[in-house]
């Protein structure tokens, strides 16, 4: 039975085990054994990191044929209007390769979220607005070109969600496991509990915890698959 780690990744964590100072690791966090990322996260990206010990979960949740939707929470510098964001609705021309239209609407500032270490840069003459945004696809950094290239460069970045694997009530370097019935992530991912519409803040406590350990390691699993 595959088993899946759902990570909340800190800022400025770097989505490897291998050490590479003076950033924090996947090791700082998770102390399983046995376990790769599915996909990646930037390091100055805040948010959920998938890990599993399977390699067919790992690749099936990566490949971009499964169209998995991931959804983050973007604040941009700047107030953009409805129409700003019709480019991003319809699929935009970002270096060379144009993107998948992507579902976007202005939002409040999410209820539940933690104060970013260290804090955005602010600046009082110029407003930031906060965008809900889903993709069904992730390039390195695709999100922030996205929007640079609208005129409203991303100041911070969250993912809170792939497929119905979210965040729940995760603090930054919080993690826990879920064994899955299969490796079909389109099956497995049904069984794990979405994000709430109105969820409530995370709750302080320990960096890492886990419910369950792994004592096999994985097998022929991917080290370096990018994403935003």
């Amino acid at each position: 039975m595959p088993s899946l780690i759902l990570l909340n990744k800190p800022y400025g964590m770097i989505c490897q085990f291998s050490p590479s100072p003076p950033h924090a690791t996947l090791r700082d966090a998770v102390s399983a054994r046995g376990f790769y990322p599915a996909g990646r996260l930037d390091t100055d990206s805040e948010g959920l990191v998938l890990l599993t010990d399977d390699g067919t979960l790992q690749h099936q949740i990566t490949d971009p044929r499964h169209h998995l939707p991931k959804r983050y929470w973007v604040q941009v510098e700047g107030a953009p209007s409805n129409t700003d964001l019709h480019p991003l609705r319809n699929g935009i021309r970002i270096r060379d390769y144009y993107t998948r239209p992507a579902e976007v609407r202005i939002a409040d500032e999410p209820s539940w979220l933690w104060p970013r270490n260290p804090p955005i840069r602010s600046r009082a003459a110029i407003p930031t607005t906060w965008l809900e945004l889903t993709l069904r696809e992730g390039r390195n950094r695709q999100i922030r070109h996205m929007t640079a290239a609208i005129g409203f460069p991303t100041l911070r970045l969250i993912r809170y969600q792939i497929g119905t694997w979210s965040l729940g009530q995760l603090s930054p370097g919080q993690w826990h496991t879920i064994d899955l019935p299969g490796s079909n992530p389109q099956a497995a991912h049904a069984k794990s509990p979405g994000l709430p519409k109105s969820p409530k803040p995370p709750k302080s406590g320990k960096p890492a915890h886990s419910v369950n350990t792994i004592a096999s390691p994985p097998k022929k699993l991917r080290k370096n698959h990018i994403e935003i």
